[in-house]
């Protein structure tokens, strides 16, 4: 089973608070919102798409707690995923109850939980375990080095400060990109797997030509 990160992020990095200006105001965050004027049908068709290849869900509590306060209430049979969202089995990473919403379909992960991931990712399934929204979690996964498919929507914004999955202190990474698609409203899609990273080359001059050559 494939571990992937699915999440909005803006051309600086920032994923932290989406969808409004009162989502997500840790670290005196106020510039929230930033995706909403973006956000067009091509955005909406690379969520489903996402969707459809979820097995499970693996959510910090503070997404866990914004999801039970939202889908449940969608109710239409028509949005698949809120369907998804309602019926498959949540994962959550946290130290304290979770309350009664989804209490049949969700399992508390405790300090352990890298290691529980660890086995998860050994499991024969075509479907993924996927991470939505849950920044930190994410990024705790990303620097374990046991993410296997990065998935963003870049809003064309910048927002300064704000919660990122790559932070300065994470390891060097590099990725292949494996489908990139831009909106109408000029949000790119991206979807990635991680690679080797590679510092092994420089620019040059040979003959009079700038060339690159093996350091």
């Amino acid at each position: 089973m494939k571990l992937s990160i699915n999440l909005f992020t803006t051309l600086d990095g920032v994923s932290q608070g989406p969808g409004s200006a009162d989502e997500d105001t840790r670290g005196d965050f106020t510039r929230g919102g930033w995706l909403m004027p973006f956000f067009d049908e091509g955005c909406g068709q690379a969520v489903n798409s996402w969707y459809q290849r979820c097995g499970a869900l693996l959510l910090g509590r503070r997404t866990f707690d914004t999801f039970a306060s939202h889908w449940p209430h969608v109710t239409d049979p028509a949005d698949a995923v809120a369907w998804k969202i309602n019926n498959l089995r949540k994962y959550v990473v946290t130290s304290s109850p979770l309350g009664t919403v989804w209490e049949d379909s969700s399992t508390i992960l405790g300090e352990g939980f890298l290691k529980e991931i660890a086995r998860f990712r050994e499991a024969d399934d075509d479907l993924e375990l996927q991470v939505h929204g849950s920044i930190h979690l994410a990024r705790t996964l990303h620097e374990a080095g046991l993410v296997d498919i990065y998935r963003f929507l870049v809003a064309p914004a910048v927002v300064g400060g704000g919660s990122r999955v790559f932070g300065t202190d994470g390891p060097a990474s590099a990725m292949r990109i494996e489908q990139s698609t831009v909106t109408s409203s000029g949000v790119l899609s991206l979807e990635m797997t991680p690679r080797a990273f590679d510092n092994s080359l420089a620019a040059a001059v040979q003959d009079g030509q700038d060339v690159i050559v093996e350091q």
